[in-house]
């Protein structure tokens, strides 16, 4: 029997521009880059030098915190620059990319006799290890902590957020093969959360996996929420999380012995002309979807990722690994409206009373609007109104976390459940903040701090 968890707080954002389930075809980039900066909380170690060839799967650069955890080019080529910057930093390793891609090929493994020791050092080995990241703290996971469970999400309630039914369609023997591999590793079947209603077999035909439904508004699909529900993480203990499409990388690498940083990347929103579905490689830039396909005649924002905990980037800049969605929406800066917020008004999505479409919703919940990038306040002081708690379904006191991350009160924050929260958690609460308070970045800081302090 599927335990079934129904949310009653949290909040759909009605975005438009969501993709159509189709794959688009986008030329490859000809230069990918390699960007130690993707990957927190790790220093690099080169190993390469220009004018060198690489396979694809083949070492580039390792963490000298750790020497076993290598990082590979996503692609066969020659390395053209080690780019650096200040006090020899690393910045990038460019890579051309053959016309015909040439892979590393590592020894395939055995599932059925395998051992948690022999995964873990493939994993390292193979530069997939960034792929796993832990609770707390939200970064790549210390191999040399055994995790108490290992939790994938295999819905993403996000604004806009990618169909991953969709994306994992037709390979259900890579997922199978990674859940497998990380019930080994863990010694206990991997927390599979489930949308309520899902009827994709790819999910529910898993083995070595213990299923929980999830039904309600955003943030139901964040793996952190679901951690909350299924087994929270107390002080003293470590959690996995892996995204779904990381993991079909990992399933592919088990599978077949090559190292394929492939995803498929949802273009979407308000100025996309045909929001779809792209195959992305790890270390090209943006432009290769965006070309085309994106309105020109306005100032526009791209964010890589949703607009709740996405970042800002440009048309040029390398795409991160665990990149899955880039929205593209209307700056706004240059938006003046009369009477501003006092304006009564039907097509601005407001969570408050403030416009009326908190009421037109309830009549047609499938109504979308148009978003910008503009902020529409001013940063001020905390206000104690419960705001967040009405957006966040965990049970602890966000207002007194966020003021104690703030303060640096280690103490509290390990008692008012920091060690459950990831920057993603709050970026509804960021959204419905009246104080206008960077909640991500209050929480990014805190989690860093902590983690310096008390490892």
């Amino acid at each position: 029997m599927i335990q079934k968890i129904k949310l009653k707080r949290g909040l759909d954002i009605a975005i438009n521009g969501k993709a159509a389930e189709v794959i688009g075809s986008n030329p490859q980039s000809e230069i990918f880059s390699v960007v130690p900066d993707h990957f927190a909380g790790i220093t690099p170690k080169v190993v390469v030098k220009e004018g060198e060839r690489v396979e694809a799967g083949s070492p580039v650069f390792y963490n000298k915190q750790c020497s076993e955890m290598q990082f590979v080019a996503p692609v066969s080529g020659e390395i053209i620059a080690v780019n650096r910057g200040e006090r020899r930093k690393v910045l990038s390793i460019d890579i051309r990319a053959d016309k015909e891609q040439v892979y590393k090929t590592f020894e395939k493994i055995n599932l059925a006799n395998a051992s948690a020791d022999n995964l873990k050092q493939a994993l390292l080995e193979s530069g997939l290890w960034w792929c796993v990241k832990q609770r707390p703290y939200d970064v790549i996971a210390n191999p040399a902590i055994a995790p108490k469970k290992v939790f994938v999400s295999t819905f993403d309630t996000a604004p806009l957020a990618p169909n991953y039914e969709f994306v994992a369609q037709g390979k259900a023997n890579y997922l199978q093969a990674a859940v497998k591999a990380f019930s080994i590793i863990s010694g206990k079947d991997v927390e599979i959360g489930l949308r309520a209603g899902s009827t994709s077999t790819e999910f529910r035909m898993l083995q070595h996996a213990h299923f929980t439904e999830f039904e309600g508004a955003h943030p139901a699909g964040n793996v952190g929420v679901q951690i909350h529900h299924i087994d929270a993480v107390n002080k003293g203990e470590v959690v996995w999380t892996i995204n779904l499409q990381d993991m079909l990388i990992i399933g592919k690498f088990l599978c077949e012995g090559i190292v394929d940083m492939t995803k498929v990347v949802a273009l979407t929103g308000p100025e996309v002309h045909e929001p779809q579905y792209y195959r992305v490689k790890y270390g090209s830039t943006a432009s290769n979807i965006l070309r085309g396909n994106i309105h020109k005649e306005i100032a526009l924002r791209l964010v890589c990722g949703n607009v709740l905990s996405g970042h800002q980037i440009n048309e040029d800049e390398v795409l991160s690994p665990y990149t899955n969605q880039i929205t593209v929406l209307e700056e706004g800066a240059d938006t003046h409206e009369l009477f501003g917020w006092i304006m009564p008004r039907f097509d601005k999505f407001s969570n408050s009373n403030t416009f009326l479409t908190k009421i037109l919703r309830k009549v047609c919940p499938k109504m979308t609007f148009n978003f910008d990038a503009r902020i529409l306040g001013g940063q001020r002081a905390m206000i104690m109104s419960g705001e967040y708690e009405k957006v966040l379904p965990m049970d602890i006191y966000v207002e007194y976390l966020i003021k104690a991350m703030i303060a640096g009160n280690i103490d509290k924050m390990e008692a008012l459940g920091a060690y459950e929260i990831a920057p993603e958690d709050v970026a509804l609460c960021e959204f419905v903040c009246t104080s206008k308070l960077p909640l991500q970045a209050i929480v990014r800081k805190a989690l860093d701090n902590m983690k310096s302090e008390l490892e």
